[in-house]
């Protein structure tokens, strides 16, 4: 992979220090709450990547529960990895895949009783460090 061009106009002259150490507290910031979060899933028996299928099973934002397509397409994975997923959470009680009765081919996922109530507590603490987190992110895209 070859290096990124500078933005037209721009080249690495036209940052500041200020900019770089900027970015870097930002990315820093991510990598916490992303480490918070992968720790609050571990912490109630859940892989990150479970937690992260029930969080976009139950914050689809279309109408009626998501398909394996719709929650891989969130997760930024291919096909077949969200289904080894959805494969994996099923069978650990987590979620349901029920036949679309608009189309056989697809299949729709809703939670379990069980996957609600895991994602409810995980919900709760991630939106108290979202609320820290985003006092940190004013912060630091006010400097730039």
């Amino acid at each position: 992979m070859t290096a990124p061009e500078p933005a037209p106009g721009g080249n690495a002259a036209d940052l500041a220090d200020r900019d770089y150490r900027t970015l870097a507290r930002f990315r820093h910031s991510l990598r916490v709450f992303l480490r918070f979060s992968d720790d609050a899933a571990r912490s109630v028996g859940l892989t990150p990547a479970q937690h992260q299928l029930r969080l976009a099973t139950k914050g689809h934002p279309g109408d009626g529960p998501p398909a394996i397509g719709d929650v891989a397409e969130w997760l930024q994975l291919r096909h077949h990895s969200a289904v080894e997923l959805v494969d994996r959470a099923e069978a650990a009680g987590l979620v349901e895949r029920h036949a679309d009765p608009a189309d056989a081919r697809r299949h729709l996922l809703v939670l379990t009783p069980e996957g609600e109530a895991k994602l409810a507590g995980l919900s709760w603490l991630h939106r108290d460090e979202l609320r820290r987190f985003r006092d940190d992110l004013m912060e630091h895209l006010a400097s730039l």
